[in-house]
């Protein structure tokens, strides 16, 4: 998982793009301001939106639109499981071995005493070791971000489909012939037949997946910015609609996991920003500073990871459907909670340009993010509840369960009220 902000400055090798052993211009301020706000509006839409489609997620009985609940124990995890990916990601790429020259230096030199003895001979003074240790690529970088890209070309179009179709079905005219399929996946039969995948879609989906194809060839041959910044919207907004925590107490688990790795990784190692710089896929937002002198052209860009967006994301949307289950007609937690984003990020690309540094974005966002909503909890009296707001998981069979048994008990003892 990607989640370091990353500033290319003045010509620096972070840009992303091939620097070919020259300096880069310094980028001007009015660019710098360009990519930096054109990041945080980027880094808003898909958390506002995201967190909007939420709420209607929750309440859908769409079998294709059921969400994916964050337990406890998952927020426990996923800090590790994050960390064994990246760092995986890393040695993927580059695994240190000693120097190469070396090597061939030893080999050199025992062909030589063979041939002048006539026989197989120790080494007498083999050529000093170097004392450094160089990366050698085990794979090849070319082959591996293309079957990244190929991979990402599949999930970008299905995630940037599913992202524009409640927009695009208003274009549709009324007399659209629109006709409804289903994709069902089982195992097994009988009683024993469960469902792997049941995904419901019609015509105008279809559509829409057609138009995103187009936006994925374009990433697939260009590797452009702008298609990069389309797939990268859309996986942010899928992932705040449909990851769910289940209460405020899962979410700061995972927030407060992920604010020690976010440091540990950028701030201990170099592991992140490398891993971000090498990958040629849409992992992350960026936003050329160079825009306004070279045009759609640039490649001077400021980057932001998509962690930064989907982790603070999906806390921010719980406090949106915490404050409709309080049924007060206002969305306190909600708007201050997405001032605190505002706040977290605006402070985290300031320390960074201050600095001239990789930031670890979690560092700020994390406790702006907990720290505002509790704090209005407070002012309000209302921590207990916040605390102790629970989301069923939609898909566990014992949650629908408990569900249907709720309901039909109230309903029962409404019957009897009646009767009484």
């Amino acid at each position: 998982m990607d989640s370091a902000v990353s500033d290319p400055h003045n010509g620096s090798a972070e840009a992303g793009g091939p620097t070919n052993g020259t300096t880069r211009p310094p980028s001007t301020p009015e660019g710098i301001a360009l990519a930096y706000g054109s990041l945080l509006l980027m880094a808003l839409l898909p958390i506002f939106f995201g967190a909007l489609r939420s709420v209607r997620c929750a309440r859908g009985k769409n079998a294709s639109d059921m969400p994916e609940t964050i337990t406890s124990r998952d927020a426990a995890r996923f800090p590790i499981i994050a960390s064994c990916t990246l760092l995986g990601l890393y040695l993927f790429f580059k695994v240190y071995f000693p120097n190469k020259s070396y090597t061939g230096s030893v080999l050199k030199t025992w062909k030589t005493q063979k041939s002048k003895k006539g026989k197989t001979a120790a080494i007498q003074n083999p050529p000093a070791r170097d004392s450094h240790r160089v990366p050698l690529e085990i794979f090849s970088q070319e082959y591996i971000n293309l079957l990244l890209s190929m991979y990402f070309f599949v999930l970008g179009i299905l995630a940037l489909s599913h992202t524009i179709s409640p927009f695009m079905n208003k274009f549709f005219p009324a007399n659209f012939p629109n006709r409804q399929y289903q994709l069902l996946f089982t195992q097994g039969s009988g009683e024993n037949k469960e469902e792997i995948i049941n995904y419901e879609f019609d015509t105008k989906d279809l559509v829409c997946l057609g138009l995103s194809s187009i936006v994925g060839v374009w990433y697939l041959l260009r590797k452009h910015w702008i298609a990069n910044n389309l797939f990268g919207l859309a996986f942010s907004l899928n992932g705040v609609e449909l990851l769910h925590l289940n209460n405020v107490s899962t979410g700061c688990i995972l927030l407060g996991g992920l604010f020690i790795y976010d440091i540990f990784w950028v701030f201990g190692t170099n592991v992140m920003v490398t891993v971000a710089k090498s990958f040629e896929a849409p992992i992350k937002l960026v936003f050329p500073q160079d825009l306004l002198e070279k045009g759609l052209e640039a490649d001077n860009f400021a980057m932001l990871g998509l962690g930064d967006i989907v982790i603070p994301g999906i806390f921010i949307a719980l406090l949106l459907r915490f404050d409709i289950s309080l049924k007060k007609n206002t969305h306190t937690y909600f708007y201050t909670s997405f001032a605190a984003y505002i706040f977290g990020l605006g402070l985290t690309i300031f320390i960074m340009h201050i600095f001239k540094h990789a930031q670890p974005a979690l560092l700020y966002l994390v406790p702006a993010c907990i720290g505002f909503p509790v704090l209005v909890a407070l002012a309000k009296g209302e921590v207990t509840e916040m605390f102790s707001y629970e989301e069923s998981n939609p898909k566990d069979p014992a949650a629908v369960t408990e569900t249907r048994e709720g309901t039909e008990a109230t309903t029962s003892k409404g019957l009897e009220k009646k009767e009484k």
